[in-house]
């Protein structure tokens, strides 16, 4: 018989239960987003965002039961977000997971966020091990060769903000709303890309770590010089849009570049994380992928933002392997590296 999971996702803003069977089948994925929540703060606010997720989880479980028409007897076990992420909705959900766990008698496995990220695209289709994983999202920009679930090696990561940050910070700026990533890439659709030449940080320098810090910074300036009265035109907002979005595209092509010229044996490049349902950067890094001979492989936007169906996945991948689930003990984790041989990056800034 096909083993089933129940996956629970509350590492950030968004709550999600998701029931997944090992044949590839999600038989249910619910989701409850924090957005009018966060948005009058133009961010995330973690106090407000733990409590959310405890005023929600256990319906939203009780509700991916019930539309995939199952108990808690009919599953094989549990996997949940055991971290990277916010703390205290991390520990909200994790908790929901060792207690179902405990009272079922069910196998629970703690899964690191990134890893749901780094796995989701073998959920729904045949994307065989070793790949290039292009790892983009709000908090984390890292480029890792995959071998198989638990052994990731780091070829890259930021040294200061991850690309989705980026975003985030360039929409509050322009007064774009949250969250950020999806205003810009809608304004940038009509905007001039060529207008506003923003820097792209290392590429001089061969460098293979991220920094996007000095291209905040520039598009900081380019828009306090375009203001009027604190105001920036609709028609400015959307060229320097989509200059970032180029300038944040060329970045992310210049280092996959260089990681698969140092993995010529890896002939699959995949990406993944909220980032990656930006629609420009989904279609320049498949040109990339053709020109190195490489297969292109990225999930369905849905799988792309945080969701549990990923991490119900993660966890029938170490199910299928064998390994026993984790004790009650485990500990929730703000940081949680997939790679924690990979050596630190210069900078204040490295993200887990």
């Amino acid at each position: 018989m096909t083993a089933v999971f129940l996956g629970i996702e509350t590492s950030c803003d968004e709550t999600a239960a998701s029931i997944v069977g090992a044949d590839k089948s999600v038989r249910s994925h619910v989701l409850a987003s924090q957005v009018d929540l966060h948005q009058v703060y133009a961010g995330v606010v973690p106090e407000i965002a733990a409590r959310a997720h405890v005023d929600t989880v256990s319906v939203l479980v009780e509700q991916a039961l019930a539309e995939a028409g199952m108990t808690t007897k009919d599953l094989d076990g549990i996997a949940v977000t055991a971290g990277p992420g916010l703390i205290g909705g991390v520990m909200v959900g994790l908790l929901t997971a060792k207690a179902i766990a405990h009272v079922s008698a069910l196998p629970y496995y703690a899964i690191n966020h990134l890893e749901g990220h780094a796995l989701s695209p073998r959920l729904v289709e045949d994307c065989p091990f070793p790949y290039l994983l292009l790892l983009i999202s709000g908090g984390h920009c890292q480029i890792l060769r995959v071998d198989g679930p638990g052994h990731y090696q780091r070829l890259s990561t930021t040294i200061d903000d991850a690309a989705g940050e980026a975003f985030d910070k360039l929409a509050k700026l322009l007064g774009l709303g949250y969250p950020g990533g999806p205003a810009v890439e809608r304004l940038a659709k009509t905007g001039d890309a060529q207008r506003f030449d923003l820097p792209r940080p290392l590429k001089r320098k061969g460098e293979m770590n991220f920094s996007f810090s000095g291209l905040k910074t520039a598009a900081l300036l380019s828009a306090q010089d375009l203001a009027v009265d604190g105001v920036v035109a609709e028609q400015d907002a959307a060229d320097l849009c989509a200059s970032f979005q180029a300038a944040i595209t060329d970045s992310l092509i210049d280092r996959l570049e260089k990681a698969a010229a140092m993995m010529p044996e890896v002939k699959t490049c995949v990406t993944a994380g909220g980032v990656a349902a930006n629609d420009v950067i989904r279609s320049t890094l498949e040109d990339m992928a053709a020109r190195h001979a490489m297969t292109f492989k990225a999930p369905p936007l849905w799988l792309c933002t945080d969701n549990a169906a990923m991490i119900a996945w993660a966890g029938l991948e170490y199910y299928a392997q064998g390994r026993p689930g984790d004790a009650l003990d485990f500990k929730a984790k703000a940081r949680w590296p997939l790679d924690p041989g990979a050596a630190p990056a210069p900078g204040a800034g490295v993200k887990a």
